[in-house]
């Protein structure tokens, strides 16, 4: 891998979970949802939405379909 490489991607590898759970959290908020109102939109459980914000699961999947809900990109939880 060139430096180039490793630069480009160090961002969202530096982020790690914890990044992209406050962010998910933050975007949550933003709208005014609650956990569930969120759970609900989105079709995940109140669970598995707060596992996420936790950093215990990013699933992909999972967070394409909140990003949908909340109707902001995916990469709003892995770039800011």
């Amino acid at each position: 891998m060139t430096t180039s490489m490793r630069d480009i991607r160090a961002p969202v590898a530096d982020r790690g979970h914890g990044g992209i759970a406050a962010a998910v959290r933050r975007s949550r908020e933003a709208v005014g949802y609650s956990v569930e109102d969120l759970a609900i939109t989105c079709g995940l459980t109140g669970a598995e939405i707060t596992r996420i914000e936790i950093g215990a699961d990013v699933d992909p999947g999972r967070l394409r379909r909140i990003a949908a809900a909340l109707r902001v990109p995916t990469s709003t939880f892995l770039l800011n």
